[in-house]
Order: structure tokens, then sequence, then C-alpha cells
């Protein structure tokens, strides 16, 4: 599979994994918790995955780890959307980002900025956007399409 890939893509593959939950990142997602700002999925889902990245597929799919939610949250505040405060929890490797807000529903920007974004929602929930992530990486490997999400 090697080969292939980099046969088709110029490039060898890079990292791709879903990483297990550490303390740190569990004690982060508790924290988040308590800043009321992310919905109870994301917290359970922390609980479990430290973090994600398909560095390969398309320009990249990231989930933050809940560590480094928390860092941005501190250091930057919540994703002003308006009416809702959001949290931003990863990007796509072309420099949009995905937020979650309050409700669970999941968002990407449609600019590279989180000042002032305009969002474009992606998914109901986080259940629905990990299918379509997972849908991302299938296409991808069965034929090179990462889809757009």
């Amino acid at each position: 599979m090697t080969g292939e890939f980099e046969r088709r893509h110029g490039f060898p593959p890079g990292t791709n994994e879903v990483r297990p939950a550490s303390r740190d990142d569990q004690t982060a997602a508790r924290a988040l918790a308590q800043a009321d700002l992310i919905p109870a999925d994301l917290v359970t889902i922390y609980d479990s995955i430290g973090d994600a990245t398909w560095a390969d597929v398309g320009n990249g799919y990231f989930l933050d780890s809940a560590s480094d939610v928390l860092m941005r949250l501190q250091e930057h505040g919540p994703v002003d959307a308006g009416v809702d405060q959001m949290v931003a929890i990863g990007s796509n490797g072309g420099g949009l980002s995905y937020v979650v807000g309050p409700d669970g529903s999941v968002h990407r920007t449609r600019t590279a900025s989180l000042d002032e974004p305009e969002l474009d929602k992606v998914a109901d929930d986080l259940r629905q956007f990990l299918e379509l992530l997972e849908k991302s990486l299938t296409g991808f490997m069965a034929d090179g399409d990462p889809g757009s999400l």
C-alpha cells in the first residue's frame, strides 16, 4: 500500500492514526466539561480518544486532543458565532476549522480565521460528524476521493 500511495500522490504516506486518550487528555476533557461550552458527547469521546490524525486523506483531517482544545479555549476564548459560543475541535488540513456548538452540531469555517467566522453546518451532532469522517477515509482508501467534509 505504501508504494501505491507514493506512486499515486508523489510523496510517502504520513501518520494516520486515532490515538487513545491519556490521563492528561481525560483530565482536560473534564475541565472542558466544566466550561459548559461543549456537549457531553464530546467529553465522552475524549474519555477514549486522545486525537485523530488522518494527514493523508485529502489535505488531512484532524480532531484535536482535549488538551489542545482546552489550551486554545483558555488562550483565545470560545469562537463567537453570533448567538452561540462554539469551541474549535479540529481542522481539515486546508486551513478550515471545525467548531462544535453547545447543542453538539458541528460547523466548518469558510475561511481560515476564527475571528468573526462564517460557518457552514456539516453535521447535526458528533456522531454524524464522525460518520462523515469515516466515509471520507473509506472513500479515499477506495478511490482517492476524500469527499468534501
